[in-house]
């Protein structure tokens, strides 16, 4: 059954299940998930002032302006799909960011309902991030834990060899967790002051992260 005003952050490190939650929220409750990055993208790609806007600085290397990002993403808000309600990933990731995001959000009408923040220790997340393998031949994504290869090594699909890419290397996550420590975490603090901040497990099995999260959700309205 589809909730009203059903406005959603959610919260986490990489690794810790927010992209699949997401799209099982969004199946069930008929509310479209929206990432920054994505939005950003198609801004570009539709050569409109904004995007252009955004191309220039994405060019020079430099970080797109919070303002410019809220305002992007407002006028996305704007869409037919939106009127139920959001969930937002990947945004806001500091505290400056939320400020922004929490005045344009209230001057809508369009409060956050709750946000979802999924707690998972590092050494988990090391384990889940540093154990995907990629086939060079057709891509095909492997884990070493939750979906093996039937032969180690070797790609199920074509044959091709198994590898482990740049970014899934242990030195690059401990990086992008200092980095989510350093910068998001704070955001933990700042919703929770707000008293809208509900944590769950993200260390249980999926089905029972998604439960615990649909019953957040039921609470809401």
């Amino acid at each position: 059954m589809s909730k009203r005003n059903l406005n959603l952050i959610f919260l986490g490190p990489p690794g810790a299940g927010k992209g699949t939650q997401a799209k099982m929220i969004v199946d069930k409750y008929s509310i479209p998930q929206l990432s920054t990055g994505d939005l950003m993208r198609a801004a570009v790609s539709s050569g409109s002032s904004i995007g252009d806007e955004v191309k220039g600085y994405m060019a020079s290397g430099a970080l797109v302006p919070d303002a410019l990002v809220v305002d992007i993403l407002l006028d996305r808000l704007s869409g037919d799909d939106c009127r139920d309600g959001f969930i937002l990933d990947g945004f806001p990731r500091t505290v400056a960011q939320a400020e922004s995001l929490e005045k344009a959000l209230v001057s809508r009408g369009m409060p956050l309902s709750g946000v979802v923040a999924m707690i998972v220790p590092d050494e988990a997340l090391l384990g889940r991030l540093t154990a995907r393998r990629i086939c060079r031949g057709c891509s095909a994504s492997y884990h070493l834990e939750f979906l093996k290869p039937k032969v180690d090594g070797v790609c199920d699909r074509c044959q091709g060899e198994l590898y482990q890419r740049k970014d899934d290397s242990e030195e690059v996550i401990l990086n992008r967790l200092k980095v989510y420590h350093d910068q998001t975490s704070p955001l933990i603090d700042f919703y929770q002051k707000q008293k809208k901040l509900y944590t769950v497990d993200g260390n249980n099995k999926i089905e029972m992260i998604f439960s615990e999260i649909c019953d957040i959700i039921d609470s809401l309205n």
